[in-house]
């Protein structure tokens, strides 16, 4: 069973950057290989419902959230079985626990109709 990692989260003050990453354990899973795979990323806060935030394609098309356009960027590396989100700008509704996800497709991965989840990695962004 193929296992998503995510790492990169921390304590970042407001203005600040982060680097998460979320690394495959295995090339193939399911008949497929990483690359095929769309991949996403979700948030939950504390008392709130997880929502998606981006995502990309297995052909390197992005999609993003309203609230993180322009802020945060999707990007994926084939090679090393890894999606990466580069957060900019931080402000502290960006705090949350952070997932990692792979899907069929990135429609799909928006509706939440995603194949695997990561254990996330918590981010917290002080004022």
């Amino acid at each position: 069973q193929v296992q998503l990692v995510e790492s990169g989260g921390g304590l970042v003050q407001a203005g600040g950057s982060l680097r998460l990453s979320c690394a495959a354990s295995q090339r193939t899973f399911s008949g497929r290989t990483f690359s095929s795979y769309a991949m996403g990323w979700f948030r939950q806060a504390p008392g709130k419902e997880r929502e998606f935030v981006a995502s990309i394609s297995w052909t390197g098309i992005a999609f993003y959230a309203d609230s993180v356009k322009g802020r945060f960027t999707i990007s994926r590396d084939n090679a090393k079985n890894t999606v990466y989100l580069q957060q900019n700008s931080l402000n502290p509704e960006d705090t949350a626990v952070y997932y990692c996800a792979a899907g069929r497709t990135a429609a799909a991965i928006y509706s939440s109709e995603c194949d695997y989840w990561g254990q996330g990695t918590q981010v917290t962004v002080s004022s």
